[in-house]
């Protein structure tokens, strides 16, 4: 486990040899008090990983070190544990930018998925992201933005996120996926058959307004 850099922060699980760091935007405060990743009743991470083909079962928050095992990890943008993402200050992820590289520069996994776009959008000084893989790199690791898999994100139901993510898991199999309609702030690709749906407008960096997560 890497240090942290707060007293409130959840540790990370990292470690050589990854194919993907899952970045969440920042920790709960039960996931914090716990010392587990995704520990909330209503947060989808584990049930939609393994659907999507990360795990062969699924794995509770409490064994969440088991992920290592299948070359994944895990981490938050920002340290400083809260009760809802929305507050953080844009001013956070600024501060954070720096401690998050130098973690995925020290351990070079293939790819770091960021679960949300309000992070990556703020660290890239974006305002405009959209989903899938990014053209540039973090850390030296290939970027990849996920829909979060908190409840409270009612833009995306199971189903969706499970394309979403399973997406991520064919590209580091080495899979050509044709992704399209992304700018367009649509989920279309050839994995997933089912009507492309609008989202909403996530994110404006020009601002320093608290956004609202993805």
């Amino acid at each position: 486990m890497f240090p942290t850099d707060s007293p409130s922060s959840l540790p990370d699980l990292l470690g050589p040899g990854l194919d993907v760091v899952f970045c969440g935007i920042n920790p709960g405060l039960s996931a914090a008090e716990s010392g587990h990743h995704f520990l909330g009743r209503g947060n989808r991470f584990w049930r939609v990983l393994h659907l999507a083909g990360y795990t062969p079962e699924q794995i509770a928050p409490e064994d969440d070190s088991d992920l290592l095992q299948y070359r994944y990890g895990l981490t938050t943008a920002v340290g400083r544990a809260t009760a809802g993402a929305s507050e953080l200050a844009i001013d956070e992820f600024f501060g954070a930018q720096l401690l998050l590289a130098e973690k995925i520069e020290r351990y070079a996994p293939r790819y770091i998925a960021f679960l949300g776009k309000v992070a990556y959008a703020a660290m890239s000084h974006k305002r405009v992201v959209d989903w899938g893989p990014q053209p540039e790199l973090f850390g030296g690791a290939s970027v990849w933005v996920l829909p979060n898999p908190s409840g409270l994100n009612r833009s995306f139901n199971v189903h969706d996120l499970v394309c979403a993510y399973r997406e991520l898991r064919l590209a580091i199999d080495g899979r050509d996926i044709a992704l399209a309609g992304r700018s367009a702030g649509t989920w279309r690709s050839d994995i997933c058959t089912y009507p492309a749906k609008t989202l909403p407008r996530i994110y404006e960096a020009d601002t320093a307004k608290k956004t609202k997560p993805s």
